[in-house]
């Protein structure tokens, strides 16, 4: 029978996940983490053990089981919907992002069975899950999400998955804030950037596929231009340039930001308009996530496609703490390392229930000793065996009488540790004792 469990275990749990990705050891084998023979990590031992921490992960669900199969009739992504949009709520309410968000789209790797599973041979994992996500240029805070699954069933999560209004739906949260939004030529098209600037009071910098209408055949033409050369547009509202990089090739941007012919000096010979500078610094918002995340990252290898995404949620929740705990922080104290964050993140998860657990008679002295001594909270004081301590009032069957004798004893041997009755006991006075020691 499987023991219940608490909100203060499950965050212990949470916290081994964050510290399993801050020793790089997301993937790795869990028993490598448990390993008692010197070769493990003393902080998941003294914690929880093994068999509990995977009896925890594998009874992760997110959703009334009761009712998933109704709530599946019109929502491929029911299993995980609710904590999926109110962890977005968080994090929309609790930062104010700055001018400049680019939206991309990032994939969660995944190859377990799904019904919206995509395959990107650009993304190094190839097969996963894809998440359109609203990115702070600047800080890389992570502002709002969206889980493709393909086509829903007819009903209230039945969405167009056009780029144009995917990317309305991820700016709605800013919509009449006047920033400024990136995105690359997947979304980019001249109704999208007109409809932002004249509905969402926002403007738009994007590159441009060159199958678009919109754009005029001499920005096209590339024989006869010099390389590193620019030809600009004009609209009222929005600025088209067509930028040579080499010979033969050119790259077209939209800018509803800029309605000027600059030449950003700091390119030197390059000589690239400022848009493409702009473009190229505001661009990088959801690789930078990436790498976060791939860098320290809790996930796990595992079949059940709502806990990939769970493992992403807890990585971009720890990257948008961080990000919120420096910007109240002074310059001093936030110059601490993502490493270390995520180090004293774990801790401090893991630590109310390792208190919990030194304070249970029923675990073994030795762990209880190390929890103390790790935790330094209570200096060893209390643990059962130490001449220090107050005694327990806990018993166990002495170890070198007949099973049948039953015989029970607060005391244990000085050396092993096991408990034995006082027929087994031998006194030794201080003099004696003190001429047997080396």
């Amino acid at each position: 029978m499987i023991r219940e469990t608490n909100t203060i275990e499950l965050k212990a749990a949470l916290g081994l996940l964050y510290l399993a990705g801050v020793f790089r050891s997301s993937r790795q084998n869990l028993e490598d983490l448990w390993a008692n023979d010197g070769t493990g990590v003393d902080i998941f031992r003294s914690t929880m053990p093994l068999k509990r921490f995977q009896i925890l992960v594998a009874c992760l669900r997110f959703d009334c089981a009761g009712t998933r199969n109704d709530r599946r009739r019109i929502d491929k992504l029911a299993p995980i919907r609710a904590i999926f949009e109110r962890y977005i709520n968080h994090c929309q309410e609790c930062y104010t992002p700055s001018e400049y968000m680019t939206i991309d789209e990032k994939l969660e790797a995944f190859r377990g069975r799904c019904g919206f599973r995509q395959y990107i041979p650009n993304k190094p994992a190839k097969y996963g899950i894809k998440v359109f996500a609203l990115v702070d240029a600047r800080t890389f805070y992570i502002f709002n999400l969206e889980v493709y699954v393909g086509k829903q069933p007819d009903g209230p999560f039945s969405l167009s998955n056009k780029p144009d209004d995917i990317v309305l739906r991820l700016v709605e949260p800013i919509r009449g804030s006047n920033r400024n939004i990136t995105f690359d030529n997947w979304f980019a098209s001249y109704p999208l950037l007109i409809k932002l600037l004249k509905e969402y009071k926002l403007s738009a910098v994007c590159t441009l596929k060159k199958n678009k209408r919109e754009i005029p055949p001499v920005m096209l033409a590339v024989r006869g231009r010099e390389e590193r050369s620019s030809m600009f547009g004009f609209q009222s509202n929005i600025m088209l340039v067509s930028y040579i990089p080499k010979k033969g090739k050119n790259v077209l941007l939209f800018s509803a930001l800029h309605h000027d012919r600059k030449i950003d000096t700091d390119t030197n010979e390059l000589k690239k308009p400022e848009v493409i500078t702009f473009y190229n610094f505001t661009k990088g918002g959801i690789d930078v996530v990436d790498e976060l995340s791939g860098t320290y990252s809790v996930s796990r290898n595992s079949r059940r496609w709502p806990l990939t995404l769970f493992y992403s949620i807890l990585n971009s929740a720890a990257i948008n703490a961080m990000i919120i705990w420096k910007s109240n922080n002074n310059d001093k104290t936030s110059k601490l390392p993502r490493r270390k964050f995520l180090k004293e993140l774990g801790l401090s998860l893991v630590n109310e229930y390792r208190e919990k657990r030194q304070e249970n008679p029923h675990v073994r002295r030795e762990l209880r000793r190390q929890i103390a001594e790790t935790s330094g909270s209570s200096d060893g004081q209390g643990i059962r065996g130490d001449p220090s301590a107050k005694r327990q009032k806990v018993s166990r069957r002495c170890c070198l009488c007949p099973r049948k004798a039953d015989r029970k004893s607060f005391y244990t041997c000085h050396s092993c540790n096991r408990y034995i009755c006082m027929d087994h006991c031998s006194f030794t006075c201080d003099e004696c004792q003190a001429s047997n020691s080396p």
